[in-house]
C-alpha cells in the first residue's frame, strides 16, 4: 500500500466532506448496505479477471476460503474517485475464483483523515479471540489504520462469515509510533498454537514478526531485514508454507502426486515500491524455514515473482490445505502509472487483479528452490469442448484465427509445447501475436531456442504497438531467460489474453510474465507460429475461447450521477473503441 505522498490530499478531502458529518464518519456518497453496481461491458474491461465495479482498486487484502467453499477477496478500494485515496476494503466472493460476485464494502474509515490500508483475514475456528462463542466460522481482519500522525494495526471481527465487520473496541492492537508501519499478514502456526503476523517497517527495510495467542495481544518476536532488492520501501509481506515438488520435470504437466508432504518449506514474499529493476513496483520472494518466531533464508539469492511490470502486492489465500498448492492473487498494475491508465476516464474504473495462481516450490535445474506459479484451472470457462484452433505439427509454419465474431468476451487461452529439441546447435523461435484487424495494433511475445546444452532460452513480451496509452514509465518490452533442462530439452508456454491484460507462464510457471496494455482498437485476431526450428522438432499448439464470467454483475445502474458524462468505452461494429 503506497500512499505516503497522497496523505495530505486524502486528509484534505476528508476534511472537506466531514464538515457536515457526524462523529461516526461515513463517506456520504458511498453505499453502506448494498453492493456498488458496475458496467462490465467496456471494451477494455477484462472478462475473466476481477476488477472493481467502479473507481480505483489496488492491493488484494484479507483473502480466505471459508468452510462452505466460498473464496473471499477483499481489496484496497477508493469508492469515490478513479485515483488512490479514501481507502476502504472492497469485497467480492467466488466459488471458482473466476466468477466473482461483488459484495457491499466490508470495512469503512471511521473518522476524518482515516484510511483502511492493506491487511489480511483469518478464520478463528477455536475462538481464541473470544469474539465468537458457539461458532467456528468467525473471521478476524487485521489491517493498517492510516492517519497523518501514525500507521497502527487494528482488527475487526465478523460473526457472519466475513460480510460485515465490527471494529475492536480496544484498537490498535499494535502501535510503534511510526508513520511507516503497515500491511499485516496473519497466519496460524500449529506447532506453537499461536497466531503469527508479518508486518512491514516500510522505510527501514524490516519485516517484523509478531506472535499472539488470541489476535488481540501481540508480542514482537524477531525481525527480518535488508534482504534482496530494497527499493525505497518494503510493503505487503506474506509468509506462507508451500508444498515442495519432488523430482520436478518442468517439461510435463504438474502432478499433485509429486508434492512432498514432509520437510515443510516457507517463502517470505516482500513487495517493493518504488525501486523495481524496470521501475516502480515489483514483488520478490525468499525460500526458507520458519520456527514460529524466526524466518531463516535457505540461501542469499533474490528471486522475483514476475518478469513483467504489472504484478504487485500479491497475497495468498488463508485456509488452503497445507499439502495443496497455495493460491494467490496479485494487483495487476504498477504504481508508476496505475492512476493514469485510460480505463479511468473512459470506463470509470482503474485496475484489475491477476488471474488466481497455484504455487508450489520445486528443485529446478539450477536452483534448489524455485517458485512455480501457474493458473488455477479454468477449463470450465472454455467456450467449446474442443480447441478453436490446434495443430500437432506447427514446425516452421503458423496458424491464424479470427475471433471477432466467435469470442465476444475477447478472452482466450493458448498453449505452445515444443519437444524433441536437439541438445546442441539449437535454432528457432516460437511466437504469438494478438492484433486488431481494424487499427493494426498488436501485442506479441515469444521464445528464442538458442544454443543447446541447456543454454539460455530468452522469453519476451512486447506491448509497444498499442496506442491507447502513452506514458514514459509504461515500459513496453520485457524479457526473461531460462536454463533449459539438458535431459528433456522441452519447452512449454501457456498464455491467457483478456482484452487488456496478457499473462504468460513458462515451464509450468517457472517464469511468469504479466503485462497490461490499452489499445485504441479491439484485438480480434491471433497468430501462433514457429520459425527456423531444427529438423525433427515437434510443436503442438491449442487455442481456446473463454466465456465472460461477469454476466451476473452487468448493470445499467453503473453509470450513476457522477458517471453521466457519457465517457464509457464501447465496441462499435468496426472494432474501434469509441464513446458511448
Amino acid at each position: 500500500m503506497y500512499l505516503s505522498s497522497l496523505i495530505p490530499l486524502i486528509v484534505f478531502a476528508h476534511y472537506v466532506r466531514a464538515q457536515s458529518s457526524t462523529s461516526s464518519y461515513v463517506e456520504p456518497t458511498v453505499p453502506t448496505g448494498t453492493p456498488i453496481p458496475g458496467d462490465y461491458n467496456g471494451a477494455l474491461r477484462p472478462q475473466i479477471h476481477y476488477s472493481p465495479p467502479i473507481d480505483f482498486m489496488n492491493d488484494p487484502n484479507g483473502m480466505f476460503l471459508d468452510a462452505n467453499g466460498t473464496y473471499h477477496l477483499y481489496y484496497q478500494y477508493n469508492p469515490t474517485d478513479i485515483v488512490a485515496g479514501n481507502q476502504h476494503w472492497g469485497h467480492a466472493t467466488s466459488r471458482d475464483l473466476y466468477t466473482w460476485e461483488n459484495q457491499k464494502i466490508a470495512i469503512y474509515p471511521g473518522a476524518e483523515g482515516e484510511g483502511i490500508f492493506s491487511g489480511s483475514a483469518v478464520i478463528d475456528v477455536n475462538n481464541t479471540s473470544g469474539f465468537f462463542p458457539n461458532q467456528t466460522n468467525g473471521v478476524v481482519a487485521m489491517y493498517t489504520l492510516n492517519t497523518a500522525q501514525e500507521e497502527v494495526q487494528d482488527i475487526a471481527y465478523s460473526t457472519d462469515g466475513g460480510y460485515t465487520f465490527t471494529k475492536y473496541a480496544s484498537n490498535p492492537v499494535i502501535s510503534i509510533n511510526s508513520t511507516q508501519f503497515r500491511d499485516p499478514k496473519v497466519l496460524w502456526y500449529a506447532p506453537t498454537k499461536s497466531w503469527v503476523a508479518v508486518i512491514s517497517y516500510a522505510q527501514d527495510f524490516v519485516i517484523g514478526i509478531f506472535t499472539s495467542p488470541n489476535l488481540t495481544n501481540w508480542t514482537h518476536a524477531s525481525n527480518f531485514s535488508h534482504a534482496g532488492l530494497l527499493g525505497l520501501q518494503y510493503e505487503c509481506p506474506n509468509l506462507v508454507s508451500l508444498p515442495m515438488l519432488k523430482n520436478a520435470s518442468l517439461a510435463e504437466p504438474l502432478d499433485p502426486a509429486n508434492f512432498a508432504s514432509t520437510d515443510e518449506m516457507y517463502i517470505l514474499q516482500i513487495s517493493i515500491n518504488p525501486g523495481a529493476p524496470q521501475g516502480g513496483s515489483i514483488s520478490q520472494y525468499f525460500p526458507g524455514t520458519f520456527n514460529g518466531t524466526h524466518f531463516t533464508t535457505a540461501d542469499a539469492a533474490t528471486r522475483l515473482t514476475d518478469f513483467g511490470k504489472d504484478n504487485y502486492a500479491g497475497q495468498f489465500f488463508y485456509n488452503i490445505p497445507a499439502t495443496s498448492p497455495q493460491i494467490s492473487i496479485a494487483w495487476a498494475s504498477n504504481w508508476e502509472y496505475a492512476q493514469l491508465v485510460p480505463t479511468g476516464p473512459l470506463e470509470d474504473f482503474r485496475s484489475f487483479m491477476t488471474i488466481p495462481r497455484l504455487n508450489v516450490l520445486a528443485n529446478t535445474t539450477r536452483s534448489e528452490y524455485t517458485l512455480l506459479s501457474y493458473p488455477y484451472p479454468y477449463s470450465s470457462l472454455y467456450t467449446t469442448p474442443t480447441p478453436l484452433a490446434n495443430s500437432s505439427t506447427l514446425a516452421n509454419t503458423s496458424i491464424l484465427y479470427d475471433y471477432s465474431t466467435t469470442i465476444p468476451s475477447g478472452a482466450l487461452s493458448f498453449s505452445m509445447n515444443i519437444t524433441s529439441i536437439p541438445v546442441a546447435n539449437t535454432t528457432g523461435t516460437a511466437n504469438f501475436t494478438f492484433l486488431s484487424s481494424i487499427t493494426g495494433e498488436y501485442v506479441r511475445g515469444g521464445v528464442f531456442l538458442n544454443g543447446g546444452n541447456g543454454g539460455d532460452t530468452p522469453v519476451w513480451l512486447d506491448r509497444s504497438h498499442t496506442y491507447g496509452f502513452s506514458n514514459p514509465f509504461f515500459t513496453d518490452k520485457f524479457s526473461t531467460s531460462l536454463w533449459r533442462d539438458p535431459d528433456t530439452q522441452d519447452f512449454r508456454l501457456l498464455g491467457v489474453l483478456d482484452r487488456s491484460i496478457l499473462e504468460v507462464f513458462v515451464s509450468n510457471g517457472e517464469r511468469a510474465g504479466t503485462m497490461t496494455f490499452f489499445p485504441q482498437g479491439v484485438l480480434d485476431t491471433v497468430i501462433l507460429g514457429t520459425n527456423d526450428l531444427n529438423p525433427g522438432v515437434q510443436v503442438s499448439v491449442e487455442l481456446y475461447g473463454l466465456r465472460s464470467t461477469w454476466a451476473g454483475e452487468e448493470s445499467g445502474n453503473a453509470t450513476m450521477t457522477k458517471r453521466a458524462s457519457g465517457q464509457v468505452m464501447r465496441r462499435d461494429n468496426l472494432g474501434h473503441l469509441g464513446q458511448a
